[in-house]
């Protein structure tokens, strides 16, 4: 008998964001055998009250699902708190999840790919996550591909994965001294730096925690040849709304058919990994190469004195 892995929705105070989100995971065959858990967050601000209560009114109108389960926080957690949070519970209970955020519009293939791709490498240790998206890119990547990177725009783990979330920074910071080129794609992404910001109080993210997890136990995550999401969200509606990493977001082409697991090296694809690479440092904005320069050797500095660490 086929079982399907839970869905860990999370969402806060866009209702039209949660609907598109929802609407979207209806059109996936598997949602009529999935478990949905939608997760809501409590207002931050008083400025904030009705449209949380507004969502609220949605989500507790959705079915189509083998379930529904709604959690309804009466003080705000904030994103990071709520999700790792919410996880847990739903790892916990299942032994797997599929995560969703309210800004994403899911692939009608979607379900299927993460369904499959959890069954195919359950049991596969040097497997972390699998994840939806990849970005539109000049060359042809596979059909599937591993890479030491993470991407959290719709993603799916198993416990074993999400045991893996170590949330001191100041020991992710230490032990990414050195390893920052990699971590960084070559500087196609500011991930260090990101987690620089998380130690500091500049951002509060689970990703760029679970991220260097991942990375410094040395996992690999699954990404699809062409993405499975599209991210709606940067349209500066929701708190983390600026895309600092090149992806093209709501620009991404979802894929128009179901993607078959291949059989392939359970090892980071070199090829695929130069691509995503270039692909995003040609997106990124366009910073003057003295500027660049400096920046550079101010992390470097940083972490010569042990200064991002301490």
């Amino acid at each position: 008998m086929t079982t399907y892995a839970p869905i860990a929705l999370f969402t806060y105070a866009r209702a039209d964001h949660t609907r598109d989100a929802v609407e979207s995971l209806l059109k996936n065959a598997e949602a009529a055998s999935t478990d949905l858990y939608v997760f809501s967050d409590g207002p931050k601000t008083e400025g904030k009250i009705e449209a949380v209560a507004e969502n609220r009114r949605y989500i507790r109108t959705i079915q189509g699902f083998k379930s529904v389960h709604i959690i309804e926080r009466e003080k705000n957690w904030g994103l990071a708190n709520s999700l790792i949070a919410g996880i847990t519970e739903v790892v916990n209970q299942y032994g797997k999840v599929i995560v969703v955020e309210d800004d994403l519009v899911l692939s009608p293939y979607f379900l299927q790919f993460m369904n499959d791709a959890l069954n195919k490498y359950e049991r596969e240790e040097r497997v972390s996550a699998i994840t939806a998206y990849c970005p539109v890119t000049d060359n042809r990547l596979p059909a599937t591909f591993f890479l030491r990177y993470f991407h959290c725009w719709g993603w799916a783990t198993w416990k074993r994965g999400w045991e893996l979330l170590n949330q001191d920074t100041k020991y992710l910071l230490r032990k990414m001294r050195w390893k920052t080129r990699k971590f960084n794609l070559d500087g196609a992404v500011g991930n260090y730096g990101m987690l620089y910001c998380q130690k500091v109080g500049l951002v509060d993210s689970w990703f760029i925690r679970l991220y260097a997890s991942f990375f410094l136990a040395g996992k690999l995550t699954l990404f699809p040849g062409r993405s499975l999401v599209s991210n709606h969200g940067l349209d500066g509606s929701g708190t983390h709304c600026v895309d600092a990493g090149g992806n093209d977001g709501k620009a991404a082409e979802l894929v128009s058919g179901p993607i078959i697991l291949p059989d392939i090296p359970v090892a980071e694809d070199e090829n695929a990994y130069q691509i995503i690479s270039r692909t995003l440092k040609a997106r990124q904005p366009k910073m003057g190469v003295v500027k660049s320069s400096c920046l550079r050797f101010k992390s470097f500095i940083r972490r010569l004195l042990y200064i991002d660490c301490a």
